[in-house]
């Protein structure tokens, strides 16, 4: 099979027998051999109905419903299990992302041999108040992680089956996946200007809590990419800084003391003097670091894959 196209839904009634109808115009031009994977995301207004009656029309349709509304991030984890095409293609049910774009997205991921490509909403149809925030995301992200694209969180993008097969996302991680493919080892990743529609039908599912939620996932994403397999690298090297700055304020408190009196001058106790209780929390500090390093080297040694390696060829 040519792609597999899984959309995340939810609350989507309106607008699924519409972008349905789209993507089996686009396929047949194009003459793709294609699977839809639509994950419902525990709607309550009569997707999942829906579905099961568009079921008859739509054969390449392969549907999957949660009990509950879990988030975007669990829909697209479990609709990467499913999908069985090469190339896997990601889209939004709001009708705001364009099927026009999958014919081109597979033939760069065809051509061009790439790991992944991420839409870039260069002209986006939408308020002020996710705009500006998107942007902040984004470039916060392109610093970190030193990926060269504009536009994260898009919801079209387009994966080698090997990236979907072996990345996992969970929790806020659906706006990192470039992220989370390049600590897997997938660093072939491009970027094509898509189209954004105006939403035709219902209302954004996203609220304000979804920032805060993201920059936590970021932190979340690097820490664990970088130090889960040498935790002690991170909380070590702070332990011992920090306890080695409150060792030396400590020292030189008590050896200003100790000249002050050889010289017969007048001097102030070690315990009187704020800097000394500085001192003393960085030693406290230092040492529960080094502390918690030793402890998370111990259950990451202990972990069951903690020598599962991403292999991508063998001769």
């Amino acid at each position: 099979m040519d792609i597999s196209i899984i959309v995340p839904l939810y609350n989507e009634v309106e607008s699924l027998p519409e972008l349905l109808a789209w993507i089996r115009r686009v396929a047949q031009e194009h003459r793709l051999s294609y699977e839809v994977v639509m994950v419902d995301d525990g709607s309550t207004d009569g997707s999942w109905e829906l579905l099961e009656t568009l079921k008859a029309s739509y054969p390449e349709i392969y549907a999957i419903k949660f009990r509950r509304n879990y988030g975007k991030s669990a829909a697209l984890n479990v609709g990467f299990a499913a999908s069985s095409g090469d190339v896997v293609i990601t889209m939004d049910a709001d009708l705001q992302d364009s099927p026009d774009e999958i014919p081109e997205l597979y033939r760069r991921i065809k051509e061009e041999k790439l790991d992944l490509i991420s839409g870039y909403k260069q002209k986006r149809h939408d308020p002020l108040s996710k705009t500006l925030p998107t942007k902040l995301f984004n470039a916060v992200t392109r610093k970190m992680s030193h990926i060269p694209l504009h536009d994260f969180n898009c919801g079209l993008k387009a994966y080698r089956k090997e990236v979907v097969k072996t990345i996992e996302v969970y929790g806020e991680m659906h706006r990192y996946i470039p992220v989370l493919a390049k600590w897997a080892g997938f660093t072939k990743i491009g970027e094509q200007v898509v189209k954004h529609y105006p939403r035709k039908y219902g209302h954004t599912k996203f609220g304000f809590s979804r920032f805060v939620n993201g920059f936590l996932d970021l932190l979340s994403i690097f820490f664990v990419g970088k130090f889960s397999k040498r935790p002690m690298h991170f909380f070590g090297t702070m332990g011992v800084l920090s306890f080695f700055t409150g060792f030396v304020l400590t020292i030189w408190l008590i050896a200003d003391k100790l000249v002050s009196i050889a010289k017969g001058t007048h001097y102030r106790n070690v315990t009187d003097q704020p800097l000394f209780y500085i001192a003393l929390v960085a030693i406290i500090v230092g040492t529960q670091l080094f502390l918690t390093g030793f402890i998370a080297e111990l259950v990451s040694r202990s972990a069951h894959d903690k020598n599962n390696y991403q292999i991508e060829k063998v001769i």
